[in-house]
């Protein structure tokens, strides 16, 4: 009987699955700066409600981001918290990936792309297009960059806005060039689709240890170095 635990608080959301041999129960909540108060409650509620503990698990999914870096990191010390007292395993999955996957899994009859993207701040998105398959395939690498640039990447323009754009990264006004017919802002990743995704991660034993456990931040250390230079600024009086 495999059961797997998933974690994400990679955005405003957090979110907390279990999968236990074929059924999912999850919570998601938005929780925008609380997800230090939530994240482990909603694991207890969540293993209470299927009478299970940790050492019950096989192993601990964690949403390694694109996401928040603050929300990424947050998630990584409870998912090493949990996976080193119990002596896990763990299955890093893609945040865009997930929410491709949510999105597959309410509309299985659309054949089209799907180009994810998440706000990354700083007037840049992250963005990832993928198959729409039951498990959707990344068909390009994971980006960071300026919706401007994301018009005029080679394999956007090919589409010809023949895919389906979802996530909040598409309210960028640069992006209005290629927006296609179906547009889904309102999205976010959440632990049901992540625990979908370890669900196929560990039936091929893909499954890491936690002292491997990763974050995917796309973004280089020099950004982020300017943006909490940005933060420490002294706000100006009006």
């Amino acid at each position: 009987m495999t059961k797997i635990l998933a974690l994400d608080s990679s955005t405003d959301a957090c979110s907390v699955a279990l999968h236990v041999d074929g059924e999912t129960i999850h919570i998601f909540e938005l929780a925008a700066k609380s997800h230090t108060q939530r994240l482990l409650p909603m694991v207890d509620e969540i293993l209470r409600q299927a009478q299970c503990n940790l050492h019950d698990l096989d192993a601990i999914a964690y949403g390694c981001g694109p996401g928040s870096f603050t929300g990424l990191r947050i998630c990584m010390g409870v998912v090493q918290g949990l996976a080193f007292g119990a002596n896990l395993p763990v299955i890093p999955v893609s945040t865009l990936q997930a929410m491709a996957c949510g999105f597959v899994e309410q509309q299985p009859n659309n054949n089209l792309p799907l180009l994810v993207a998440l706000d990354a701040r700083m007037e840049e998105i992250y963005w990832g297009l993928f198959i729409a398959n039951t498990i959707p395939q990344a068909l390009d690498d994971e980006h960071v960059m300026k919706p401007a640039l994301v018009c005029e990447h080679n394999i956007v323009a090919g589409l010809q806005k023949n895919f389906i754009a979802i996530g909040p990264g598409w309210h960028y006004a640069d992006l209005a060039s290629i927006v296609p017919a179906t547009l889904i802002l309102d999205v976010h990743p959440n632990a049901k689709d992540i625990v979908t995704l370890a669900v196929e991660v560990f039936k091929n034993n893909g499954q890491i240890p936690v002292l491997n456990a990763e974050l995917v931040y796309l973004r280089d250390s020099i950004s982020w170095q300017k943006r909490q230079r940005i933060r420490a600024l002294p706000i100006a009086n009006s």
